[in-house]
């Protein structure tokens, strides 16, 4: 029965909830809420609500898809989706809209004579296989390559695994994930032996200090952001940005803290000097649980092609450590950051304060780094020196950018040197693919051969004769595709695209595959949170538009791999599946099974003994911990995660007088990615219809530039024209611009670096020299 004061409880509760979602809604535009989402349906429908995840980005928020007559004609978020709650953002809200796009490709097309001429499926899979089978026998298996994406499901980045490296038997598959998440898997398997991250969404829930490192997550995961802001007014839990320029999660935050371009590997380490120096150390979690490392330094940048490195840990011990941490104190590192010693003190606090418990949110900014296997290092070594980690709202957590970034290439391994379990370069893990993909193993290459930026020059040199690129668009996303684009085009190399629409890849293709959107067929994504989601069918593809899964297959059995692909049409994505689980049986990393999927909205793994692993390597909530401790960082042999000594080493490219400015791209709220599907939903467009260059209002000045004024942004790979932009959405620092990458009239990536993490190989997006002119 309920009291007053029950009742009291309950009102204020709703009350602070909107207040919070008020105060989300009019920081920044673009979350849809429950109410307004029923609103947009019409009352009369008599519609069928189907489950699934969003099509964008990797928080994996839950849809319900509405259909009626064959067709899909609303969405709203899932209400029973602890990820989002029934929030959504824009696009979520929108997603459905593109597939009705007047270019949608429906038929395969096949170029003849320089014009595409429509073609039947089947003949356009046998011109596929046999393009392939030639061009190994005359050139051998790793002439030819495939591309892949994280917005592939499950399913799809699996048989793509297992045609190429297990029945075709070269490592030459990467996917688009190697230019947004790679240094998160690397910074994961340096740090802790084991990839993904060990937390949850619901850190959000528990944390005291949000601190977002070059995230500009109001724009790029705003249903999370809502989520910080509900926390942020109803217990009071503070935001602090820490970036390169002011965006809407600086303006939504309780503090802004600006850093120079590539200095937040100095001021990572100048928080760790000071958490040492002020005794804030967690000595009985580090004594127990960590060890220290140093690698090899001056590792380079990528620049040249066949660039190699290998990196060389050596151990040390905390006494190297805090000797090595004596050159960022933060009054040295202040100078060069121009973060305040102030803010670098306070920034330790809070790191420090044993009563506070602190999550990290961070994405490209982060990632996309010549550095970003060490920033990611530096940031977990904060956390492990005040152990404030695997624990309810305490932690690290990378964030990704598509779908199923971590489930179809992490966790699947579309990486050259992954495996569904495990690396291509250990014997045990080839033996466990060869055993359940029924090949010798002898067919699995033992050494990674290109990763993507590796891939693309590869086929500027001619190595690679033969390409399949699915589900993305490199000739947008690429760093310096003013090398790549004319690469692509040499008729050295045949290209095969599959999309569900133009763009400016699938406009070099020799062939080019319609596929089937998401909701057009059944599937499974993995989201940031190392949650699976699975989708059943909604609604039937256009024309002859089909799965890239059963495309694959298709193309493996008219290459003589039939045996190995032995999967019905009807029932492919189950049994794939199935297969797939073998590879992560265990605690670690056990997958729910498929019935457990369709009846839930997403479910954590490991998933043992019927229940998720919310937060790893802590024994209280992981049952694979075994060590009989209170934490188990189990990816290491010795059980422990990794602090290391990682120095600050500057840009390969800064400004200078002939190229004054500091170029960083990144992403709008209303677009995601290229754009290839967000600019054909129509409110999206008009909300956001083309790029732009955005200043600082004291460079605009002194340039003499108006808003709206053409600008030609130049470095030295190649120059792109937008429209200035000053004091509208974002502020960069003086001496930057910054240039969203979503439009495929300004290709802003023909003038990016393709400069990368020698770890990783994730190339920099965030930082090249540029100089400015009017035209």
């Amino acid at each position: 029965m309920y009291t007053s004061t029950t009742n009291r409880r309950i009102f204020i509760k709703k009350m602070a909830m909107l207040s919070a979602m008020t105060a989300a809604a009019s920081m920044f535009p673009g979350i849809v809420f429950a109410k307004d989402q029923e609103e947009g349906i019409p009352k009369d429908a008599n519609l069928d609500w189907k489950k699934g995840p969003c099509r964008f980005c990797g928080v994996g928020c839950g849809i319900l898809v509405g259909t009626e007559n064959g067709k899909a004609v609303a969405v709203k978020g899932d209400p029973n989706s602890t990820v989002n709650k029934g929030l959504l953002c824009v696009k979520g809200y929108h997603q459905i809209m593109c597939i009705q796009s007047k270019d949608r490709l429906t038929h395969a097309l096949v170029k003849k004579n320089g014009t595409y001429v429509k073609t039947p499926l089947h003949e356009a899979l046998d011109l596929v296989a046999n393009k392939m089978k030639e061009t190994i026998q005359n050139h051998g298996k790793d002439a030819v390559a495939m591309y892949t994406s994280g917005q592939s499901t499950i399913p799809e980045g699996y048989v793509a695994s297992k045609l190429m490296k297990g029945a075709i038997g070269t490592n030459n598959l990467d996917c688009n994930a190697r230019l947004c998440m790679a240094s998160a898997v690397t910074g994961f398997m340096t740090s802790f032996g084991i990839d993904e991250p060990m937390g949850c969404y619901e850190d959000i829930d528990h944390a005291d200090y949000f601190i977002t490192w070059g995230n500009n997550m109001a724009e790029m995961h705003p249903v999370l952001f809502s989520r910080m802001l509900e926390q942020k007014a109803n217990r009071g839990a503070q935001i602090i940005d820490f970036a390169t320029r002011t965006t809407r999660s600086s303006t939504a935050s309780d503090r802004s803290i600006l850093f120079e371009p590539q200095t937040d590997l100095a001021v990572a380490n100048a928080i760790c000097y000071e958490i040492i120096k002020n005794g804030w150390v967690n000595k009985s979690f580090v004594e127990k649980h960590c060890s220290f490392s140093k690698g090899r330094t001056n590792i380079g940048y990528g620049l040249e092609d066949h660039f190699e490195f290998t990196d060389k840990p050596e151990k040390i011990d905390f006494e190297a450590y805090k000797e090595f941490l004596k050159d960022y104190s933060p009054e040295v590192v202040s100078k060069y950051s121009k973060v305040s010693v102030k803010d670098i003190k306070y920034l330790a606090w809070v790191y420090g304060n044993p009563n506070n418990k602190v999550v990290s949110y961070w994405c490209m900014g982060m990632n996309q780094h010549t550095r970003g296997t060490w920033i990611n290092n530096l940031v977990y070594n904060i956390h492990l020196l005040t152990g404030k980690i695997s624990q309810p709202g305490n932690g690290p957590f990378s964030l990704t950018g598509q779908p199923s970034a971590c489930g179809t290439a992490r966790e699947v391994g579309t990486f050259t040197h992954k495996l569904p379990h495990g690396v291509v370069m250990n014997k045990k893990d080839r033996e466990m693919a060869a055993k359940i993909w029924k090949v010798p193993v002898e067919n699995i290459p033992s050494k990674p051969t290109y990763h993507a930026t590796e891939m693309f020059r590869a086929v500027d040199r001619g190595d690679i004769q033969f390409i399949w690129i699915q589900a993305t668009n490199p000739l947008v996303s690429l760093p310096k595709t003013s090398r790549y684009r004319p690469g692509m085009k040499k008729k050295s190399c045949f290209v095969v695209v599959s999309d569900v629409f133009p763009t400016p890849t699938s406009d070099v293709a020799d062939v080019i595959l319609p596929a089937a959107w998401h909701i057009e067929k059944s599937g499974l994504y993995g989201n940031s949170e190392r949650r699976t989601q699975h989708w059943n069918k909604m609604i039937e593809a256009p024309g002859q538009a089909t799965e890239d899964a059963w495309m694959f297959i298709e193309v493996a059995k008219r290459m003589g791999y039939g045996d190995l692909f032995p999967y019905s049409k009807e029932h492919h994505v189950e049994e794939i599946y199935n297969e797939y689980r073998q590879f992560h049986a265990g605690a670690k990393h056990n997958m729910a099974p498929l019935e457990v999927l369709e009846k839930e909205s997403g479910v954590i793994w490991p998933y043992v003994d019927g229940k998720s692993t919310q937060w790893r390597f802590n024994a209280k909530y992981d049952p694979a911990c075994s060590n009989g401790k209170d934490f188990h960082f189990y990816g290491n042999p010795d059980g422990k995660a990794v602090i290391w000594q990682r120095p600050y080493e500057e840009a390969p490219e800064k400004p200078d007088n002939e190229y004054p400015f500091w170029l960083n791209t990144g992403r709008v709220v209303e677009h995601w990615h290229t754009g290839s599907m967000t600019r054909r939903i129509p409110v999206l467009h008009q909300a956001m219809p083309h790029a732009y260059v955005e200043f600082h209002p004291d460079d605009a000045k002194s340039l003499g530039i108006r808003n709206g004024e053409r600008i030609k942004v130049t470095s030295r790979r190649g120059s792109c024209i937008l429209p200035a932009s000053i004091n509208e959405r974002g502020l960069p620092t003086k001496g930057q611009v910054f240039v969203p990458f979503f439009d495929e009239n300004m290709l802003i990536n023909d003038v990016t670096l393709d400069a990368f993490c020698p770890i990783s190989k994730e190339p920099d997006y965030k930082k090249c020299a540029v100089k400015i002119e009017i035209v």
